[in-house]
């Protein structure tokens, strides 16, 4: 009986772990795992067989100090606390919660965002240039669509009668880390969570722009390349960023095009939960601490309305 209950190290309990999240997880999820595993879990805490507090608060300062992102080292250390419970839930290794601190160096990062002006730019220049690749710049423009969602856009996605986009599917490379040979595929798969799966209202100027290509174009085909193979979120990134190049507009990723959409949604006085929905978000708190920064005004209005009600 004592046998089943040896102890294991890290390494060992995290392979096990990861076999086990496969039943239950998208293949792109336990491609970004199987990289965390190997490129920080492994190297900082796989030959141990116990992971104390004071050891991931030093391993948490030293990836800050390494120049890695507050969201980066929460994403390692989730994972970490995900392996570790699984070994103790398997009587493989001892856990108790940590009480872990990072530094509060203000990192809010405000999102990137185009400004009204600049969007107004772009979307004036996919009108009066027009190509399907400016077209999905145009289209996550007016519905936030994320990169890998407009990569796997069809025709056939398009309702125009409704006058509704569907979101099914996505696009991205991934890492198959268990073959022989390590290589990325090119894999199509169910939107990123459940909630992500939606339908998004177009705006009347998209329906205009799409509906006389819908008379001509084969229903089967993405969108962006109008053929059957599609064109993949690294080359359609790289095609954005020299568009953005070329109309001398700042130099943000490609995220914040649907940044922008969110944005203008908020500023507009569309309700949070409104928003979240058409995003896709599967909680309304990632909308919430994306884009809701109340202003200065906002909270001086919302301190005076306060007080009227008291008189």
């Amino acid at each position: 009986q004592e046998s089943c209950h040896e102890k294991k190290n890290i390494q060992e309990i995290a392979l096990l772990w990861k076999e086990d999240r496969k039943q239950y997880v998208k293949l792109s999820t336990i491609s970004a795992y199987s990289l965390i595993i190997e490129n920080e879990i492994c190297p900082n805490f796989g030959s141990k067989s116990a992971v104390s507090e004071e050891d991931v608060q030093a391993f948490i300062l030293k990836k800050l100090d390494e120049g890695l992102s507050q969201k980066t080292v929460r994403d390692i250390l989730t994972v970490l606390k995900m392996i570790m419970k699984y070994g103790a839930g398997k009587g493989l290794v001892s856990y108790n919660e940590w009480t872990l601190r990072f530094p509060t160096s203000g990192e809010r990062h405000s999102v990137e965002v185009l400004g009204r002006a600049e969007q107004k730019k772009i979307m004036d220049h996919v009108r009066s240039h027009f190509t399907f690749r400016n077209l999905g710049i145009y289209i996550c423009l007016s519905t936030g669509l994320r990169i890998g969602e407009i990569c796997a856009l069809k025709w056939k996605d398009i309702n125009l009668p409704e006058g509704i986009i569907s979101v099914r599917r996505t696009i991205g490379r991934i890492y198959v880390v268990d073959a022989p040979q390590r290589h990325t595929e090119l894999v199509i798969d169910t939107p990123k969570t459940r909630n992500s799966a939606r339908e998004i209202p177009m705006a009347q100027e998209l329906v205009r722009m799409i509906r006389p290509l819908m008379k001509i174009v084969n229903h089967d085909f993405f969108i962006l390349t109008n053929s059957d193979k599609p064109t993949e979120p690294r080359t359609y990134r790289n095609y954005y960023k020299k568009l953005m190049e070329e109309l001398e507009m700042p130099p943000l990723k490609f995220h914040a095009l649907r940044h922008s959409f969110a944005t203008r949604c908020i500023e507009s006085k569309c309700d949070y939960k409104t928003v979240s929905v058409l995003l896709g978000h599967s909680n309304i708190s990632t909308t919430m601490d994306l884009y809701v920064h109340p202003g200065h005004d906002q909270k001086k209005r919302c301190v005076e309305q306060m007080f009227r009600s008291l008189k």
